[in-house]
């Protein structure tokens, strides 16, 4: 048994970052554990122009950490308090990775430029490039080598562990598989004063996805401790290709390709299908160009640019085809004249004007075509096969003001894990909570958490009690096949659980979740090598993530919230949403009432699952004194009150 005062299980940018500050601010006894510098989203993934987002800091437009959380809260089920600390904290978080060598642009004065995105009134918005998340994560690999920061890869998380404290759980390690080692050494535990949790979204879950096929998520290991989660139900989805998983956002767009379907085979009996849903040519490419600045579907979009979403879903899960995209011509019917003003403008103002979709791409960002290129994908010879794909959760675990589990102590879950995003967030938003969680997770352990207050007695007896479950299984024969089973729940969650909804297939899908993963508990963990074995175990916290998220979705359904965010709700009793679509596809509208509040949720020790809708906190006022705020920072009454 190893033992540490925090250990960081993630290294994602947020994971990263919180090893940096926690160095920084001289808590020393820390390490990463991590299935690999080079796994996971943050360092695998963006898209055309991959956003960071922060408080305004160009010009004279006026902004304000009271300007930015109002935005932050606009979605709708977003605590004021905590919108508050992601906009107070953003200057700092950018100017640390700006200070660390990412390539954030600027001008002459010094001064960082910005645009605007999605659901974003200012232009608070700046971008690197494509991979504005990968050039985050090697900066902070930088800084954390040069401070040598212990890092332990090839390590899966099995389970966390906890101790009884004062009436209240207290995380105090984890259990990990080191996918290098063989036998009995197969297994590693570490105890911890504090465990910062990076261990980013469900990226495992579905089956059309444009996470990282490296990247799984391990929510379900906290849920299994009971840790209490919020907005589960809340995600976001979008076009993307599957052969590279990207998204085809902005650009990719608003260039105009052809959007054509195949037969299964993908080759034969191809056809341009959007054509059967609208009037004329202009009108449909029209939306086409307005999907590229609407990109992640929304139910507020339909009618509008997220009827392209859904009938190319409609081509894929009802018609059993295949779509692409068709960089390579223009139709014969193209006419650039008959498009519409906005359109016009942008491709004319963007010096994009060319005959064929490619060259257009070309023109407007070079680097979209190169980055498919650079992996093995080129336009000029192939059409770009797509699917609309689970991109982003917005909920995730329940923290307080410091990124603390609200219900299990010392257990910090920072990036994507943390779910402090609500319905809907301005594009790039997640970046910058994750920077501010790993920060104020780190401020806090550093001031109130330094010291050894872990009874090693009770953590080691955790651990034994933990390590003898694995153990009674890991020897035992699978009588399944891992890679099957999660293929399995990974369709049934991408075709019930993801942004079409309906509450029948949303009971037959948790009945079968609960089923499967009873099935899977039951069966042992043996396999040749010991990632077969870890990853048996990855689908039973898998599993038990999903009841509690298909729960949730249920949750809402039930209760009548309609349709929101990232997903629609499908009714007899809604509003039919296109006249050439089937009255199966009525959607349900949205009571915004429940966006004043937001959906608390946990796993009971039996598995059943319990609720609380509770009402959002109000933007906190702040009219302090200097000498005040000075003297609380001072005897560090600013760490107090943090339930």
């Amino acid at each position: 048994m190893k033992k540490l005062n925090t250990l960081i299980i993630g290294s994602g940018a947020a994971g990263l970052a919180a090893a940096v500050r926690l160095n920084a601010l001289g808590v020393s006894s820390i390490a990463i554990y991590t299935e690999g510098l080079k796994m996971g989203t943050s360092i695998n993934t963006g898209s055309d122009k991959q956003t960071y987002y922060k408080l305004g800091m160009y010009g004279q437009e006026p902004d304000s950490p009271a300007l930015l959380a109002k935005d932050l809260m606009n979605g709708g089920s977003v605590h004021g308090d905590i919108a508050l600390t992601e906009a107070s904290l953003s200057p700092l978080a950018f100017h640390n990775l700006v200070a660390l060598g990412v390539p954030f642009p600027h001008d002459e004065f010094g001064q960082y430029i910005g645009y605007k995105t999605d659901h974003d009134p200012k232009r608070r918005a700046t971008s690197c490039g494509p991979y504005t998340s990968r050039d985050m994560c090697l900066s902070l690999i930088r800084e954390v080598k040069t401070r040598g920061i212990e890092v332990r890869e090839k390590r899966i998380a099995l389970s966390l562990l906890t101790v009884e404290e004062n009436g209240r759980k207290r995380c105090c390690g984890a259990i990990f598989a080191n996918t290098k080692a063989n036998g009995e050494d197969a297994l590693e535990t570490v105890l911890a004063e504090n465990v910062v949790f990076a261990v980013g979204g469900p990226g495992g879950f579905y089956a059309r996805s444009v996470y990282p096929v490296v990247h799984t998520g391990a929510i379900g290991l906290a849920i299994a401790i009971g840790a209490r989660a919020r907005n589960l139900a809340e995600s976001q989805f979008g076009m993307a290709s599957t052969k590279f998983r990207w998204n085809v956002s902005g650009s990719y767009m608003q260039v105009l390709p052809r959007i054509v379907s195949r037969a299964a085979d993908g080759v034969s009996d191809e056809k341009e299908f959007l054509r059967e849903y609208f009037r004329t040519p202009a009108e449909m490419y029209d939306m086409i160009f307005l999907k590229g600045y609407q990109w992640p579907f929304a139910a507020g979009h339909v009618p509008g640019s997220s009827l392209i979403d859904i009938f190319v879903n409609i081509e894929i899960v009802e018609r059993d085809r295949r779509v692409f995209l068709d960089y390579r011509t223009d139709p014969a019917d193209y006419d650039f004249n008959a498009l519409n003003a906005e359109t016009r403008e942008y491709l004319t103002r963007s010096g994009a004007l060319a005959d064929t979709p490619l060259k257009r791409l070309e023109l407007l960002n070079r680097p979209a075509v190169e980055l498919y290129r650079s992996h093995g994908i080129d336009l000029s010879k192939e059409a770009l096969e797509i699917a609309v794909c689970a991109q982003h959760n917005n909920g995730g675990l329940a923290g307080n003001l410091w990124w603390e589990s609200e219900n299990i102590k010392h257990l910090f879950p920072i990036g994507e894990v943390n779910g402090s995003h609500g319905v809907t967030r301005p594009g790039g938003t997640a970046l910058n909570a994750g920077q501010v969680g790993a920060f104020r997770a780190a401020e806090f352990i550093a001031a109130k958490y330094a010291e050894e207050t872990l009874s090693i007695e009770a953590a080691e007896a955790s651990a034994k009690e933990e390590l003898a479950h694995l153990n009674a299984k890991w020897d035992k024969p699978a009588g399944r096949n891992w890679k099957e089973e999660r293929r399995i729940f990974q369709l049934r969650m991408s075709e019930s659980g993801a942004f079409v909804r309906e509450e029948e297939h949303l009971r037959k899908a948790l009945a079968e979740t609960r089923e499967q993963l009873t099935r899977l508990k039951a069966d042992g963990l043996g396999g040749k090598r010991v990632e077969d074995r870890a990853e048996a175990v990855r689908n039973q916290q898998l599993l038990t993530a999903q009841i509690l998220y298909l729960e949730a979705i249920l949750k809402q359904v039930s209760d009548g919230v309609g349709s929101r965010g990232g997903a629609i709700v499908l009714s007899p009793n809604g509003n039919k949403i296109h006249p050439l679509l089937s009255d199966n596809w009525k959607c349900a509208p949205e009571d915004e009432s429940y966006r004043k509040q937001t959906l608390e949720c946990a796993l009971r020790p039996d598995g059943s699952a319990e609720f609380a809708w509770t009402p959002c906190r109000e933007l906190p006022v702040t009219d302090g004194w200097f000498e005040t705020v000075w003297s609380d920072y001072r005897s560090k009454r600013i760490y107090g009150g943090n339930a």
